[in-house]
This record gives structure tokens, sequence and C-alpha cells, in this order.
């Protein structure tokens, strides 16, 4: 099975709702939500990839990183590569229905830990979705992070408590997706949150507890005052709110801001393992990866999955070689053009 095999099955499997376009950048699929797209012009999505891309690298050789180590330590877990499957649910909502919540999930779960990385699962509108999610980790012991949507206070506490059981070793909340227009079609209610709601669900559990959506300095820094574990910098894949600035342009300025007060990790347009190392450059301590794993999920199941992350650690690893960076910790904005 080659990359090429597996797009061309996914395309076939995703039954339009994504074009699997040769670069995934939120044109073709422009305000398709419900589906893969971006929400209204769709430039949410698209931002993101192109800011991402008018980062330029140093290329340096005249250097001993010749063999460099792409591992790093998130959340107390030794992972292959900095990198995350994003939470991305919704197999019956965004992605054509063919295969169930449950094949697609445990593609993605198994693919992320059989190649040294770990998955994110996700929350929607469907119930259901979130429970199947939790039991296909809890089938791997629990390897991977849940993330909640922003429903009622009460009503996310119980559903850590449900990603606790299933033996989850961080847990979350994408508050990016107060206005997503698959939760009010569904008539589930989700909002924004203040500080001290936000401290009321990280206190609420013992495990790191990650908050997703936050695009501001402001946010960063009320983020930290809530005490939360990690911050995920993301506008949702652009599909909550059109015309937004992409992640890579407002990285490198909350990185200033809480850098080592927090994890910061990124969400956005990332496709490769030359992205992977922008992101880092640019102030993250690792990185969410969305769209593509459906893809990969979807055109190869599992192998499909395991041979995406492959690519993107030997991409990382050859994209280190070139620049100078012989660890995880080596790479700095010293890199970018």
């Amino acid at each position: 099975m080659n990359y090429q095999e597996v797009e061309k099955k996914a395309r076939e499997n995703l039954k339009g709702s994504c074009k699997v376009c040769p670069i995934c950048n939120g044109k073709a699929c422009a305000g398709q939500v419900p589906g893969m797209g971006g929400k209204g012009t769709g430039a949410a999505f698209k931002i993101n990839v192109e800011s991402l891309d008018a980062y330029k690298l140093n290329m340096r050789v005249i250097h001993n990183a010749k063999n460099p180590d792409t591992s790093t330590v998130l959340f107390g877990k030794r992972m292959d590569a900095p990198v995350f499957a994003a939470p991305v649910s919704g197999t019956t909502l965004n992605m054509g229905g063919k295969f169930s919540e449950e094949e697609y999930i445990q593609w993605v779960i198994e693919g992320c830990v059989d190649a040294g990385i770990y998955p994110m699962v996700g929350d929607t509108a469907v119930d259901s979705f979130l429970t199947t999610n939790l039991e296909q980790l809890k089938k791997f012991d629990g390897c991977g992070i849940a993330i909640i949507k922003p429903w009622e206070n009460s009503n996310v506490i119980k559903k850590i408590k449900l990603a606790e059981a299933a033996g989850a070793y961080a847990v979350g909340m994408d508050i990016d997706a107060a206005g997503l227009i698959t939760l009010a079609l569904h008539g589930k209610p989700v909002g924004p949150k203040t500080v001290e709601e936000i401290r009321q669900i990280a206190e609420s559990t013992q495990l790191p507890f990650i908050l997703k959506g936050i695009m501001t300095v402001d946010e960063a820094e009320l983020a930290l005052e809530a005490g939360v574990s990690a911050i995920v910098v993301s506008n949702h894949g652009g599909r909550v709110l059109d015309q937004t600035p992409g992640v890579a342009d407002v990285l490198p300025e909350i990185a200033e801001a809480v850098k080592g007060k927090l994890t910061i990790l990124a969400d956005g347009g990332v496709r490769n393992g030359v992205d992977v190392l922008k992101m880092l450059a640019l102030g993250a301590d690792g990185v969410l990866i969305g769209r593509p794993f459906v893809t990969a999920s979807f055109g190869g199941q599992t192998e499909g999955v395991k041979l995406y992350i492959e690519t993107i650690k030997s991409e990382l690893k050859s994209a280190m070689v070139l620049t100078g960076c012989k660890t995880i910790e080596d790479i700095s904005d010293r890199i970018i053009y």
C-alpha cells in the first residue's frame, strides 16, 4: 500500500463529503459544514494552510545533527513525535456515513498507538459517539486523550468522569466549538465559558486538563489563570467562525506570553513533517492533525493511519537534519527565515 492508493480509496469511501484534494487547503470544500469544509467562505480553514506555508526555513548543513531524535514527552507520555490525531468525530454527520464511528475511531486509535503517537477522541451532537470513542480507547488501555464539547458544566464534568473510567491519560474541552453549527442543528446547547467555569471543570479531575480553541494572547493568559495544564491554539479547523487569522499567524505571540507556563499545542493546517517542524519553531510543544487522519483511515484503515504517521515522522526527521536540530528541544525560531 502506498499513500496514493490510500487517497484514491478514501475519495471513494468518503462519498463526496471530502474531495481528498492533492493539498488539503479548504478551497474545494468551502462552506461545507456539516461536512469537512470551513464555515462560510472557508477563509478561516484556508488561512490556516496559507499562513503556515508562508513561513520558510533556514537550511543548515554544517552541524552534527546526523540522526535527530524526534521523540518527546507530553503529559507524562513519551511519543515518537510531538503529534496527536485531533479529536475529529461524526462519521454520519461529516464523513459520508460509509463507515461507523466505531470502525473509524478504532482505525485511528490503533494506527496511532502502533506508530508511537497518541490519539485524541472527540465528542459531538450524537451522544453515543463519545461513548463509542471511549469504549474503543479503553480497548487500547486508555492510550489517548478525550476532548469534550463546551456543554453546561455538569454535563462536561459527567463526560470527563466517563473518560477517566475509560483510562484516558488527559482530558480537555474544545471551547472553540461554542458556536458549532452541527451542534445547533441537533438542538445541543454549547457556549463560551467564564474563567470560573473553566476552573471548576479543570479542578474536577486529577488528569491534565487541555483547553482547545485559544487564538489570542489575552485568552491564553485567561486559560493560565483558570489553571489549565495546556492550551491548543486552534480556530477549530475554520469550522466555527469565518475570517479568523491562521493559527501560524497568532502562535508566536501566544507562545511569547505563556511558553513554559503551560503546554502549548497547535492545530491548524499541519499536513506533513515540515509543517510540524514549523509549528514547533513558532512556539508549539506539539501539534494536532485533523482532516488527514480521516483520509488515512477511510482510505487504508489502520494501515493507512500508520503509513501516514510514519511518513510524518520521516519528513520531520529529514527536516531536522536539514535545519540542524538534533532533538525536539533544539527546534526554535532560529530555523525560521
